[in-house]
């Protein structure tokens, strides 16, 4: 015959879960888990806009490179096709002259 006031040994020993979870520790596991997840996310979070960050600052390092780059390009372009640098090299290498005013007829439609 079992004593009175002794536990009969349950299937699973003194297990922590074979107990019933009151709501007050239920509900603290729930925040638990809840601060721990909010926790990662944060981290997640900071770590993702670090990189973006980053990211951010080599495209517009590559885009002031690229503004001076064509800056310079059209500064090279208007020397080229400068209107005297033009009539210098058709003189030179095509042998072209501006015609005279006896040269030049105009011709009506």
């Amino acid at each position: 015959m079992a004593a009175q006031g002794r536990r009969t040994p349950s299937k699973w020993g003194d297990w922590p879960f074979s107990r019933r979870v009151s709501a007050r520790s239920l509900v603290l596991s729930v925040l638990i888990a809840a601060i721990l997840v909010s926790a990662l996310a944060i981290i997640s979070t900071s770590h993702l806009t670090r990189v973006q960050y980053a990211r951010l600052q080599k495209l517009e390092g590559q885009r002031d490179a690229l503004q001076t780059e064509w800056g310079r390009l059209l500064l090279e372009e208007s020397t080229w096709s400068s209107p005297a640098r033009i009539e210098s090299l058709s003189t030179q290498r095509l042998e072209m002259r501006v015609p005279g005013v006896d040269e030049v007829k105009v011709i009506h439609p």
